[in-house]
């Protein structure tokens, strides 16, 4: 939340939550009580597999799907820039996917904002966007688009983080507090982190402030080393347990083989007894199951044995809203009580059934959601496709199976104007094409007007009489080019060298081809 709620502040959402307080253990054992006939209704999603196991979800938030098989209400709500009109988004059916549609049909010819995130869980812990804290100023919520995945085969959104944005609520229900045992995993993106802190979600301070040693427990991931030695280049999932961000007892890392997890989709799981003993886990969220990263005693330093945390729930900033860090969210939950390993597998496998970042099922054109690839159609490079390179757009021939994902765009509405086109990296979720300062890169959708006008183009017939040339939104002259291996938006009336009338028709008509990646 953006403030700490007393009562001389009560919202009807705060009326709400204390009557849930009230019924919530009751609430809670309902749960886990019926979790079997839930599942033999429909298959067991995540929360239904904590509740069977005794350690019923208290928060589960997603922009993607239901965390309950019987959940039918909404996930998230967007404000439209154009009115401040919001509304909220909810479920294709129950215990299904989210109705992006939806979204798309009320941000047409605008944009939003994600502004809250709904708890599923009997708790209804729902997080708003945060407030200045310590460590941070007002936080912004995430660009509703910024994040278009596939899950379960449908098109949906997940929350990518640029800094500057994060969600809370510091009061809450049923969260562990003063070393009580909890867990918690979320779905987020191995490529699209940085190092500054901190991108959580968990258990934090009621107050935006840094209130001592083991006031947090809460997950985090990116590439920030707090304690030495961190093996390999990250990024890594850590404990935040406050004024630290830990691997192990010790504080860095015990596991030489832990050097961290660069998938698109990545599992990230943390479980704490708050007395004791935590365990970190992490594994591709796409396929195969769960490795243990670091399995023991609280941390040696004083404060962390046991835990004192407050309850608080925050996602994509640091509890004193730290909030540099960028990130992705797509599904998280948090438990009552210590998940068994049982459990957290058979949630490993549920997620994997999701097909995160799967086919759209849509090849070879210039429709929105179409997995397409791009090859250049003069003389001299035929054979060459438009790939990205450590962030570069380049052209050269696809060979391996690296090349062939870099080689692979998913065409989505233009972000500035939806009767054009933007290229979304097939395996950088939420990264797209752009130009900057003529040049064109493979960078992350940050929100902004100048993102969204730099990452558009408009398609027209090919200049040299085949294919397909794209025009820039926002310099309506130039024209997406490959010159030297390199790619710019150009027109022949420049005076840089990409610019050269020789050839210039033929660089800037691609032929719009069958994606390379499957």
């Amino acid at each position: 939340m953006s403030q700490r709620r007393d009562g001389k502040n009560v919202s009807a959402n705060n009326i709400r939550k204390i009557l849930l307080a009230l019924a919530g253990v009751a609430a809670l054992a309902l749960t886990s009580l019926t979790t079997a006939s839930t599942a033999s209704a429909a298959a067991s999603l995540p929360c239904d597999i904590y509740g069977a196991a005794g350690t019923p979800c208290v928060a589960a938030h997603s922009t993607t799907r239901a965390l309950y098989a019987a959940y039918n209400g909404p996930l998230y709500q967007v404000q439209r820039a154009s009115d401040g009109a919001k509304t909220n988004i909810g479920l294709l059916a129950t215990g299904g996917y989210a109705n992006a549609a939806a979204q798309d049909s009320f941000c047409a010819g605008t944009t939003c904002l994600i502004t809250q995130l709904y708890d599923q869980s009997p708790r209804h812990n729902d997080l708003t966007i945060e407030g200045p804290g310590g460590a941070g100023g007002q936080d912004t919520g995430v660009p509703a688009d910024a994040l278009p995945v596939t899950a379960g085969g449908h098109q949906v959104y997940g929350a990518s983080f640029s800094g500057r944005m994060g969600y809370r609520d510091n009061s809450t229900s049923g969260v562990a507090r003063n070393g009580q045992p909890e867990g918690m995993y979320m779905i987020t993106s191995g490529t699209h982190v940085n190092g500054a802190c901190c991108f959580d979600y968990g258990n934090a301070e009621t107050n935006n402030q840094d209130t001592g040693n083991g006031h947090m427990d809460a997950l985090n991931f990116g590439t920030e080393c707090w304690f030495q030695p961190c093996y390999g280049p990250g990024p890594w999932v850590q404990a935040d347990l406050e004024n630290g961000l830990f691997q192990s007892s010790a504080g860095g890392s015990q596991n030489p083989a832990n050097t961290g997890i660069s998938a698109p989709f990545v599992t990230a799981l943390l479980k704490n007894n708050g007395q004791n003993f935590f365990a970190l886990k992490d594994g591709n969220a796409q396929s195969g199951g769960l490795r243990t990263t670091y399995s023991g005693p609280e941390p040696t330093r004083a404060g962390y044995s046991p835990m004192h945390q407050e309850g608080a729930i925050v996602l994509g900033t640091g509890g004193d809203n730290s909030n540099g860090s960028i990130g992705s969210f797509f599904e998280g939950v948090m438990t009552a009580g210590l998940p068994t390993d049982a459990a957290d597998n058979a949630v490993q496998a549920n997620v994997v059934s999701v097909g995160y970042g799967g086919p759209t099922g849509v090849t070879g054109s210039l429709a929105p959601s179409s997995e397409i690839s791009l090859r250049a159609t003069t003389a001299c490079c035929t054979s060459d496709y438009l790939r990205h390179q450590n962030n570069n757009a380049v052209i050269s021939t696809v060979s391996s199976t690296l090349d062939k994902n870099d080689a692979t765009w998913i065409v989505r509405k233009g972000l500035a104007d939806a009767s054009c086109v933007s290229f979304e990296s097939r395996n950088y979720p939420g990264d797209f094409l752009r130009h900057f300062n003529f040049q064109v890169y493979r960078q992350p959708m940050d929100g902004s007007a100048a993102f969204r006008a730099d990452a558009t183009f408009c398609p027209v017939a090919g200049k040299s009489g085949q294919g397909t040339s794209f025009r820039s939104y926002n310099y309506p002259g130039k024209y997406l080019r490959h010159y030297n291996n390199t790619v710019y938006i150009a027109d022949t009336s420049g005076t840089h060298a990409f610019d050269s009338a020789a050839s210039y028709n033929d660089d800037v008509s691609w032929a719009v081809a069958q994606p390379w990646a499957p």
